[in-house]
C-alpha cells in the first residue's frame, strides 16, 4: 500500500471487501473466502453485528464457554465466559468444585460509585473561584435536571460536585470532581451528559459573576469526560475454610500447601514483577465474563490496575491469610459494570449469558465478576505452588498444537491418550504426530 484510500467508510462492505482482498492479498479469492466465511447466514444477524462498529468487514470468533458450580452466596451459578486462552475456563471450573464443597463463595458490593470530571484552567483569585464555585452549584444539578430526571426517578443521579484545586499539580488547573449512581446502567452516556452540562453552566455563569475581573471570566474548559478509575464502586469476594480442609491430591499436606499458597499472595504484594502476571491471571477470569456479558473489558481493565497501584507500588489484587487454622483467601476489585443498555441489549449472545446468569442487576454482576476472578487466582497459584503451571496449561493447550499440525480426529484421540499421564511440551506433541505419520 503505496497512498491513503479516501472515502472508505462510504464504500459499500462489499467494496471494502474487494479493496482490503486487492490490497493486501493479491485478489487472492482465498482471502476473499475466508473473510466471508465468518458471515452470519443471518442477513439481519449480520447486519446487527455490522452496525456494531464503523467499517466492517466480518465476525472474529472467541470460543463462549462456560464454568459451572460457583456456590455464590449459598445461590448455585454457571458463568459464561469469552475468552481464547485454553486453560481459563478448566481452572475457574475446577476452582468451583473445590470450594463448592467448602462453603463456597461469599461476596458483596461495598459502594458502587461513579465519577466523572469536569477539567478546567482558571487565572485567577482562588478564594473568588470557591466562592463562584459554592453560588452556583445548585444551578449545576438544576440545569442538567432534563438529563437526570429519569435517572432519578429509578434511584440514581448525582451524588456529587466538588471543586478541586490541582494547581500544585498543573499550573491554574482545576476539576468539578463529579460522583453519581447509575443503578444497573454503565452510564458512561449519562455521566459525560451531565459533565458537559456541568461544562456549559459553569462557563457561562462566569460571565456574569461581579466578583470576576474580565480576566477571571475567562475559564477555559479543556474537556468534560467519565473516569475509568473507580476506587468507590468496589465488590469484595472471598472463600474460607479450616487449613485441614485444604487436602490435597498433589502430594502435600494441607498445612504446608496453605503456608506456601500464603507466600505466592504475599510475594505478589510486595514484588511488582510478580504482581503483573499474578493480576493478569485474576484478569483472565474477570475480562472473560465481562466480555461475555457485554460490558467493557477496557475500561475495567484500567481502572483495576491503576487500583493495584494506588498505594504508589504496582501490588496484587488478592490476598490471603491462616488464622487460628482458617484459611482465608480474598480479593477487593473496583468494578464499574451495567445490565442495561449498551450491548446488553443488542447483542443476541450477551442477552443469552444474562439470562444463563438469570438476569442479574449490576450489583449481582459485580460479585459474579469478581469471584470468577478470585476463582482463576485460586486455580493458578494452586498449581504453582503444588505441580507448577505448565503441567495443566500444556494439557489444555495440546488441542492447539494438534489443530496447528493438522491431525485427523483419530489422531487427536490416539495423541491425547498418549499424553493422559504425562507431561506435555510442543517438542514431545510434534514428534509422537511424526511417530504417527509413520506408522500410517
Amino acid at each position: 500500500m503505496t497512498k491513503p484510500i479516501k472515502g472508505f467508510s462510504k464504500l459499500s462492505k462489499e467494496d471494502k471487501v474487494n479493496w482490503i482482498v486487492d490490497t493486501f492479498f493479491k485478489n487472492n479469492p482465498n482471502a476473499k473466502k475466508l473473510i466471508e466465511n465468518y458471515w452470519n447466514d443471518d442477513s439481519k444477524l449480520q447486519q446487527l453485528h455490522d452496525e456494531f462498529i464503523e467499517n466492517t468487514i466480518t465476525n472474529y470468533y472467541l470460543p463462549l464457554g462456560v464454568a459451572p458450580n460457583f456456590l455464590i452466596n449459598g445461590k448455585l451459578h454457571t458463568i459464561p465466559m469469552a475468552i481464547e486462552e485454553s486453560s481459563v475456563v478448566a481452572a475457574a471450573s475446577k476452582a468451583a468444585k473445590f470450594w463448592f464443597d467448602r462453603g463456597g463463595f461469599k461476596a458483596k458490593v461495598i459502594n458502587t460509585v461513579k465519577v466523572g470530571h469536569v477539567h478546567f484552567m482558571y487565572e485567577g483569585d482562588k478564594i473568588k473561584l470557591k466562592n463562584y464555585f459554592d453560588s452556583i452549584k445548585s444551578k449545576l444539578f438544576s440545569d442538567s435536571k432534563s438529563i437526570t430526571q429519569n435517572m432519578e426517578k429509578r434511584g440514581g443521579g448525582i451524588l456529587d460536585i466538588e471543586l478541586k484545586d490541582k494547581t500544585d499539580k498543573l499550573d491554574n488547573y482545576y476539576q468539578l470532581h463529579c460522583s453519581f449512581e447509575t443503578l444497573d446502567a454503565m452510564g458512561a452516556n449519562f455521566i459525560n451528559s451531565c459533565l458537559e452540562q456541568f461544562a456549559k453552566t459553569f462557563k457561562s455563569e462566569a460571565l456574569n459573576y461581579l466578583e470576576f475581573s474580565e480576566e477571571e471570566k475567562d475559564i477555559t474548559i479543556v474537556m468534560s469526560i467519565l473516569s475509568n478509575y473507580v476506587p468507590e464502586c468496589l465488590v469484595r469476594a472471598e472463600v474460607s475454610c479450616p487449613v485441614e480442609q485444604l487436602n490435597e491430591d498433589k502430594g502435600i499436606s494441607p498445612e504446608i500447601f496453605a503456608d506456601k499458597f500464603v507466600k505466592a499472595v504475599e510475594i505478589a504484594e510486595i514484588e511488582p514483577y510478580r504482581a503483573v502476571t499474578h493480576n493478569k491471571g485474576i484478569m483472565n477470569g474477570i475480562d472473560a465474563v465481562i466480555l461475555a456479558t457485554g460490558n467493557d473489558f477496557r475500561a475495567v481493565e484500567a481502572g483495576v490496575h491503576a487500583y493495584a497501584a494506588r498505594n504508589g507500588q504496582y501490588s496484587s489484587l488478592t490476598h490471603a491469610s491462616v488464622e487460628n487454622g482458617i484459611f482465608k483467601f480474598w480479593i477487593e476489585i473496583p468494578l464499574a459494570l451495567g445490565t442495561v443498555g449498551g450491548l446488553t441489549n443488542l447483542h443476541p449472545l450477551v442477552k443469552l449469558a444474562l439470562e444463563m446468569l438469570e438476569k442479574p442487576n449490576a450489583k449481582e454482576l459485580m460479585q459474579i465478576v469478581a469471584v470468577a476472578g478470585l476463582a482463576q487466582n485460586f486455580g493458578a497459584l494452586r498449581s504453582l505452588t503444588t505441580t507448577g503451571i505448565q503441567k495443566g496449561h500444556m494439557k489444555m493447550h495440546l488441542m492447539n498444537i494438534l489443530n496447528q499440525l493438522g491431525a485427523s480426529t483419530q489422531e487427536k484421540a490416539t495423541i491425547a491418550k498418549h499424553f493422559e499421564n504425562k507431561t506435555v511440551s510442543h517438542s514431545d506433541v510434534v514428534n509422537k504426530y511424526n511417530e504417527l505419520k509413520n506408522i500410517n
